[in-house]
């Protein structure tokens, strides 16, 4: 199936209880306002992440709505989901910034991870899931999530925050306030609300207190300047196409970027998970196909300079509030996202973000981002009493977020997440290999878990421990949902 959807009954919303299917659509005006949703819920990280790695975030919408439209034809309709831009990348565009790497040292690296991306999809669909979860078990892939992100906290604290302290403090509370405030749709946003609140701060305080003395990002004295810089925005045209950059190749970038794979391939499968549980449907069969066409997105966004792609758990949220999943939504917030890219003057305006307003947002991404892997250790009962978890691991997250290097030549290194995540892949598997007896038997009867760490040693896992974890939020939330619809039927 790709463009021959059925009408959801009278094409209106759909009643308690029921849901559109991906191969069924509401009426086109409803679908175009589902679609504007999808939109806003990937704007403001699609645009933000460019901004952070220095890439073009204009392109970068542009490039999305071109992946989610092949994503999409490759899965055959099966997966709604769109393509966004990807986070995992953030840490190692910024060790190659580090280095001296430009734009096209970027979008190098991130298209050789994926393709590699999109090799790892072949072998998921050929051999089965439990080849790629044999390799990369829970406590490894949560690890090199957590040490992604935690590696980006220099970055936060020493390019952005100090460029304006107080719009930065600011900004961060405001997200803080607004996820924890906000309900339902608008606590989802509250990255991009964020922004623009503290872009319009910006303009207010550079209109009423003047200009600030800083050191702007990648200079390295401070100099007086107003927060935000509108000059571009009057001489970029009102369309055209953006500005397009051939990527270059090194070994050694490429390898700063290569650890992002794995927690690409652990996203794409907890987000299809998420959306074959919310469409009753089994979609790991075509598992290999998502993140072969995650992988083939990042290719085609980054062969042109744009911004490597991924699943977009805010787009899944957006489908679980109206529980439309309906991929004809997808396609229209595709072509909205082509359509914006091709306006270079809303690019200049978003290209104008002050840094001060950066570091209160990235200070909350990046720590986010990391927590994610300690939310994967937590979701599969990850035993950190046992020494084949807690000792290699320990060691590849502080050489990821201390950034330890390893020389090899004056041409050749290793060091921050490439290494972390060589240490924490390679030392679990030789801890797991060296382990006594008992400790090996310790993972396959970790507490709350039948067949012990499951897909880590290629077991289906299942949890077994008195039902869903007490503390996770959407298991409450969907508890307290079930029991309103039962009162009021």
């Amino acid at each position: 199936m790709a463009f021959g959807w059925k009408l959801y009954g009278d094409g209106k919303t759909p009643p308690p209880g029921e849901a559109v299917a991906p191969d069924e659509r509401l009426s086109w005006p409803l679908t175009i306002g589902i679609g504007a949703q999808h939109v806003v819920a990937m704007f403001g990280a699609t645009f933000v992440f460019p901004l952070i790695m220095g890439l073009d975030a204009n392109l970068a919408i542009m490039m999305s709505g071109i992946a989610t439209i092949v994503f999409l034809l490759i899965v055959q309709g099966k997966v709604p989901s769109y393509l966004g831009t990807s986070a995992a990348f953030v840490g190692g565009v910024a060790a190659i910034s580090a280095q001296g790497g430009g734009v096209s040292d970027k979008v190098g690296a991130i298209l050789v991870a994926g393709v590699v991306l999109a090799l790892v999809g072949i072998l998921i669909q050929v051999a089965g899931v439990r080849v790629v979860n044999k390799v990369l078990p829970p406590a490894v892939t949560g690890a090199v999530v957590l040490l992604i992100g935690f590696n980006l906290a220099p970055v936060a604290a020493q390019t952005y925050w100090p460029q304006d302290q107080w719009v930065a403090l600011a900004t961060m509370a405001f997200v803080i306030v607004a996820s924890l405030a906000l309900r339902g749709f608008w606590s989802r946003i509250s990255i991009l609300l964020g922004l623009v609140f503290g872009y319009l701060l910006s303009l207010m305080l550079d209109a009423t207190a003047g200009p600030i003395t800083s050191v702007l990002g990648g200079a390295t004295e401070a100099t007086v300047h107003d927060r935000v810089d509108l000059s571009g925005v009057s001489a970029a045209d009102w369309f055209g196409l953006p500005d397009f950059t051939a990527p270059s190749f090194s070994l050694n970038f490429t390898l700063l970027v290569l650890p992002a794979v794995i927690a690409l391939v652990a996203e794409n499968a907890g987000h299809v998970k998420a959306v074959g549980e919310m469409t009753k449907r089994d979609l790991d069969p075509v598992l290999g196909r998502a993140v072969f066409a995650d992988g083939v997105g990042t290719v085609l966004a980054s062969s042109v300079g744009g911004s490597p792609t991924t699943t977009y758990a805010e787009n899944i949220g957006v489908m679980a509030a109206t529980r439309v999943y309906s991929t004809a939504a997808y396609y229209v917030a595709a072509v909205v996202a082509i359509l914006l890219g091709l306006v270079p003057k809303f690019g200049a305006v978003v290209n104008a973000t002050p840094g001060g307003v950066l570091g209160g947002i990235t200070v909350v991404l990046y720590g986010m981002i990391g927590l994610l892997g300690a939310k994967i250790w937590k979701e599969n009962r990850v035993d950190f009493a046992n020494p084949i978890n807690l000792v290699p691991l320990a060691a590849g997250i502080i050489i990821g977020i201390g950034n330890v290097t390893l020389v090899f030549t004056d041409n050749f290194s290793l060091g921050g997440i490439a290494l972390g995540t060589i240490v924490a892949v390679v030392g679990w598997h030789v801890a797991r290999a060296l382990a006594p007896q008992e400790m090996r038997a310790a993972l396959m009867s970790e507490d709350g878990f039948r067949h012990g760490t499951g897909p880590a040693l290629g077991n289906a896992g299942v949890h077994d421990a008195g039902g869903a974890d007490p503390s996770s939020l959407d298991q409450q939330t969907a508890t307290r949902t079930i029991e309103r619809e039962t009162r009021n039927p």
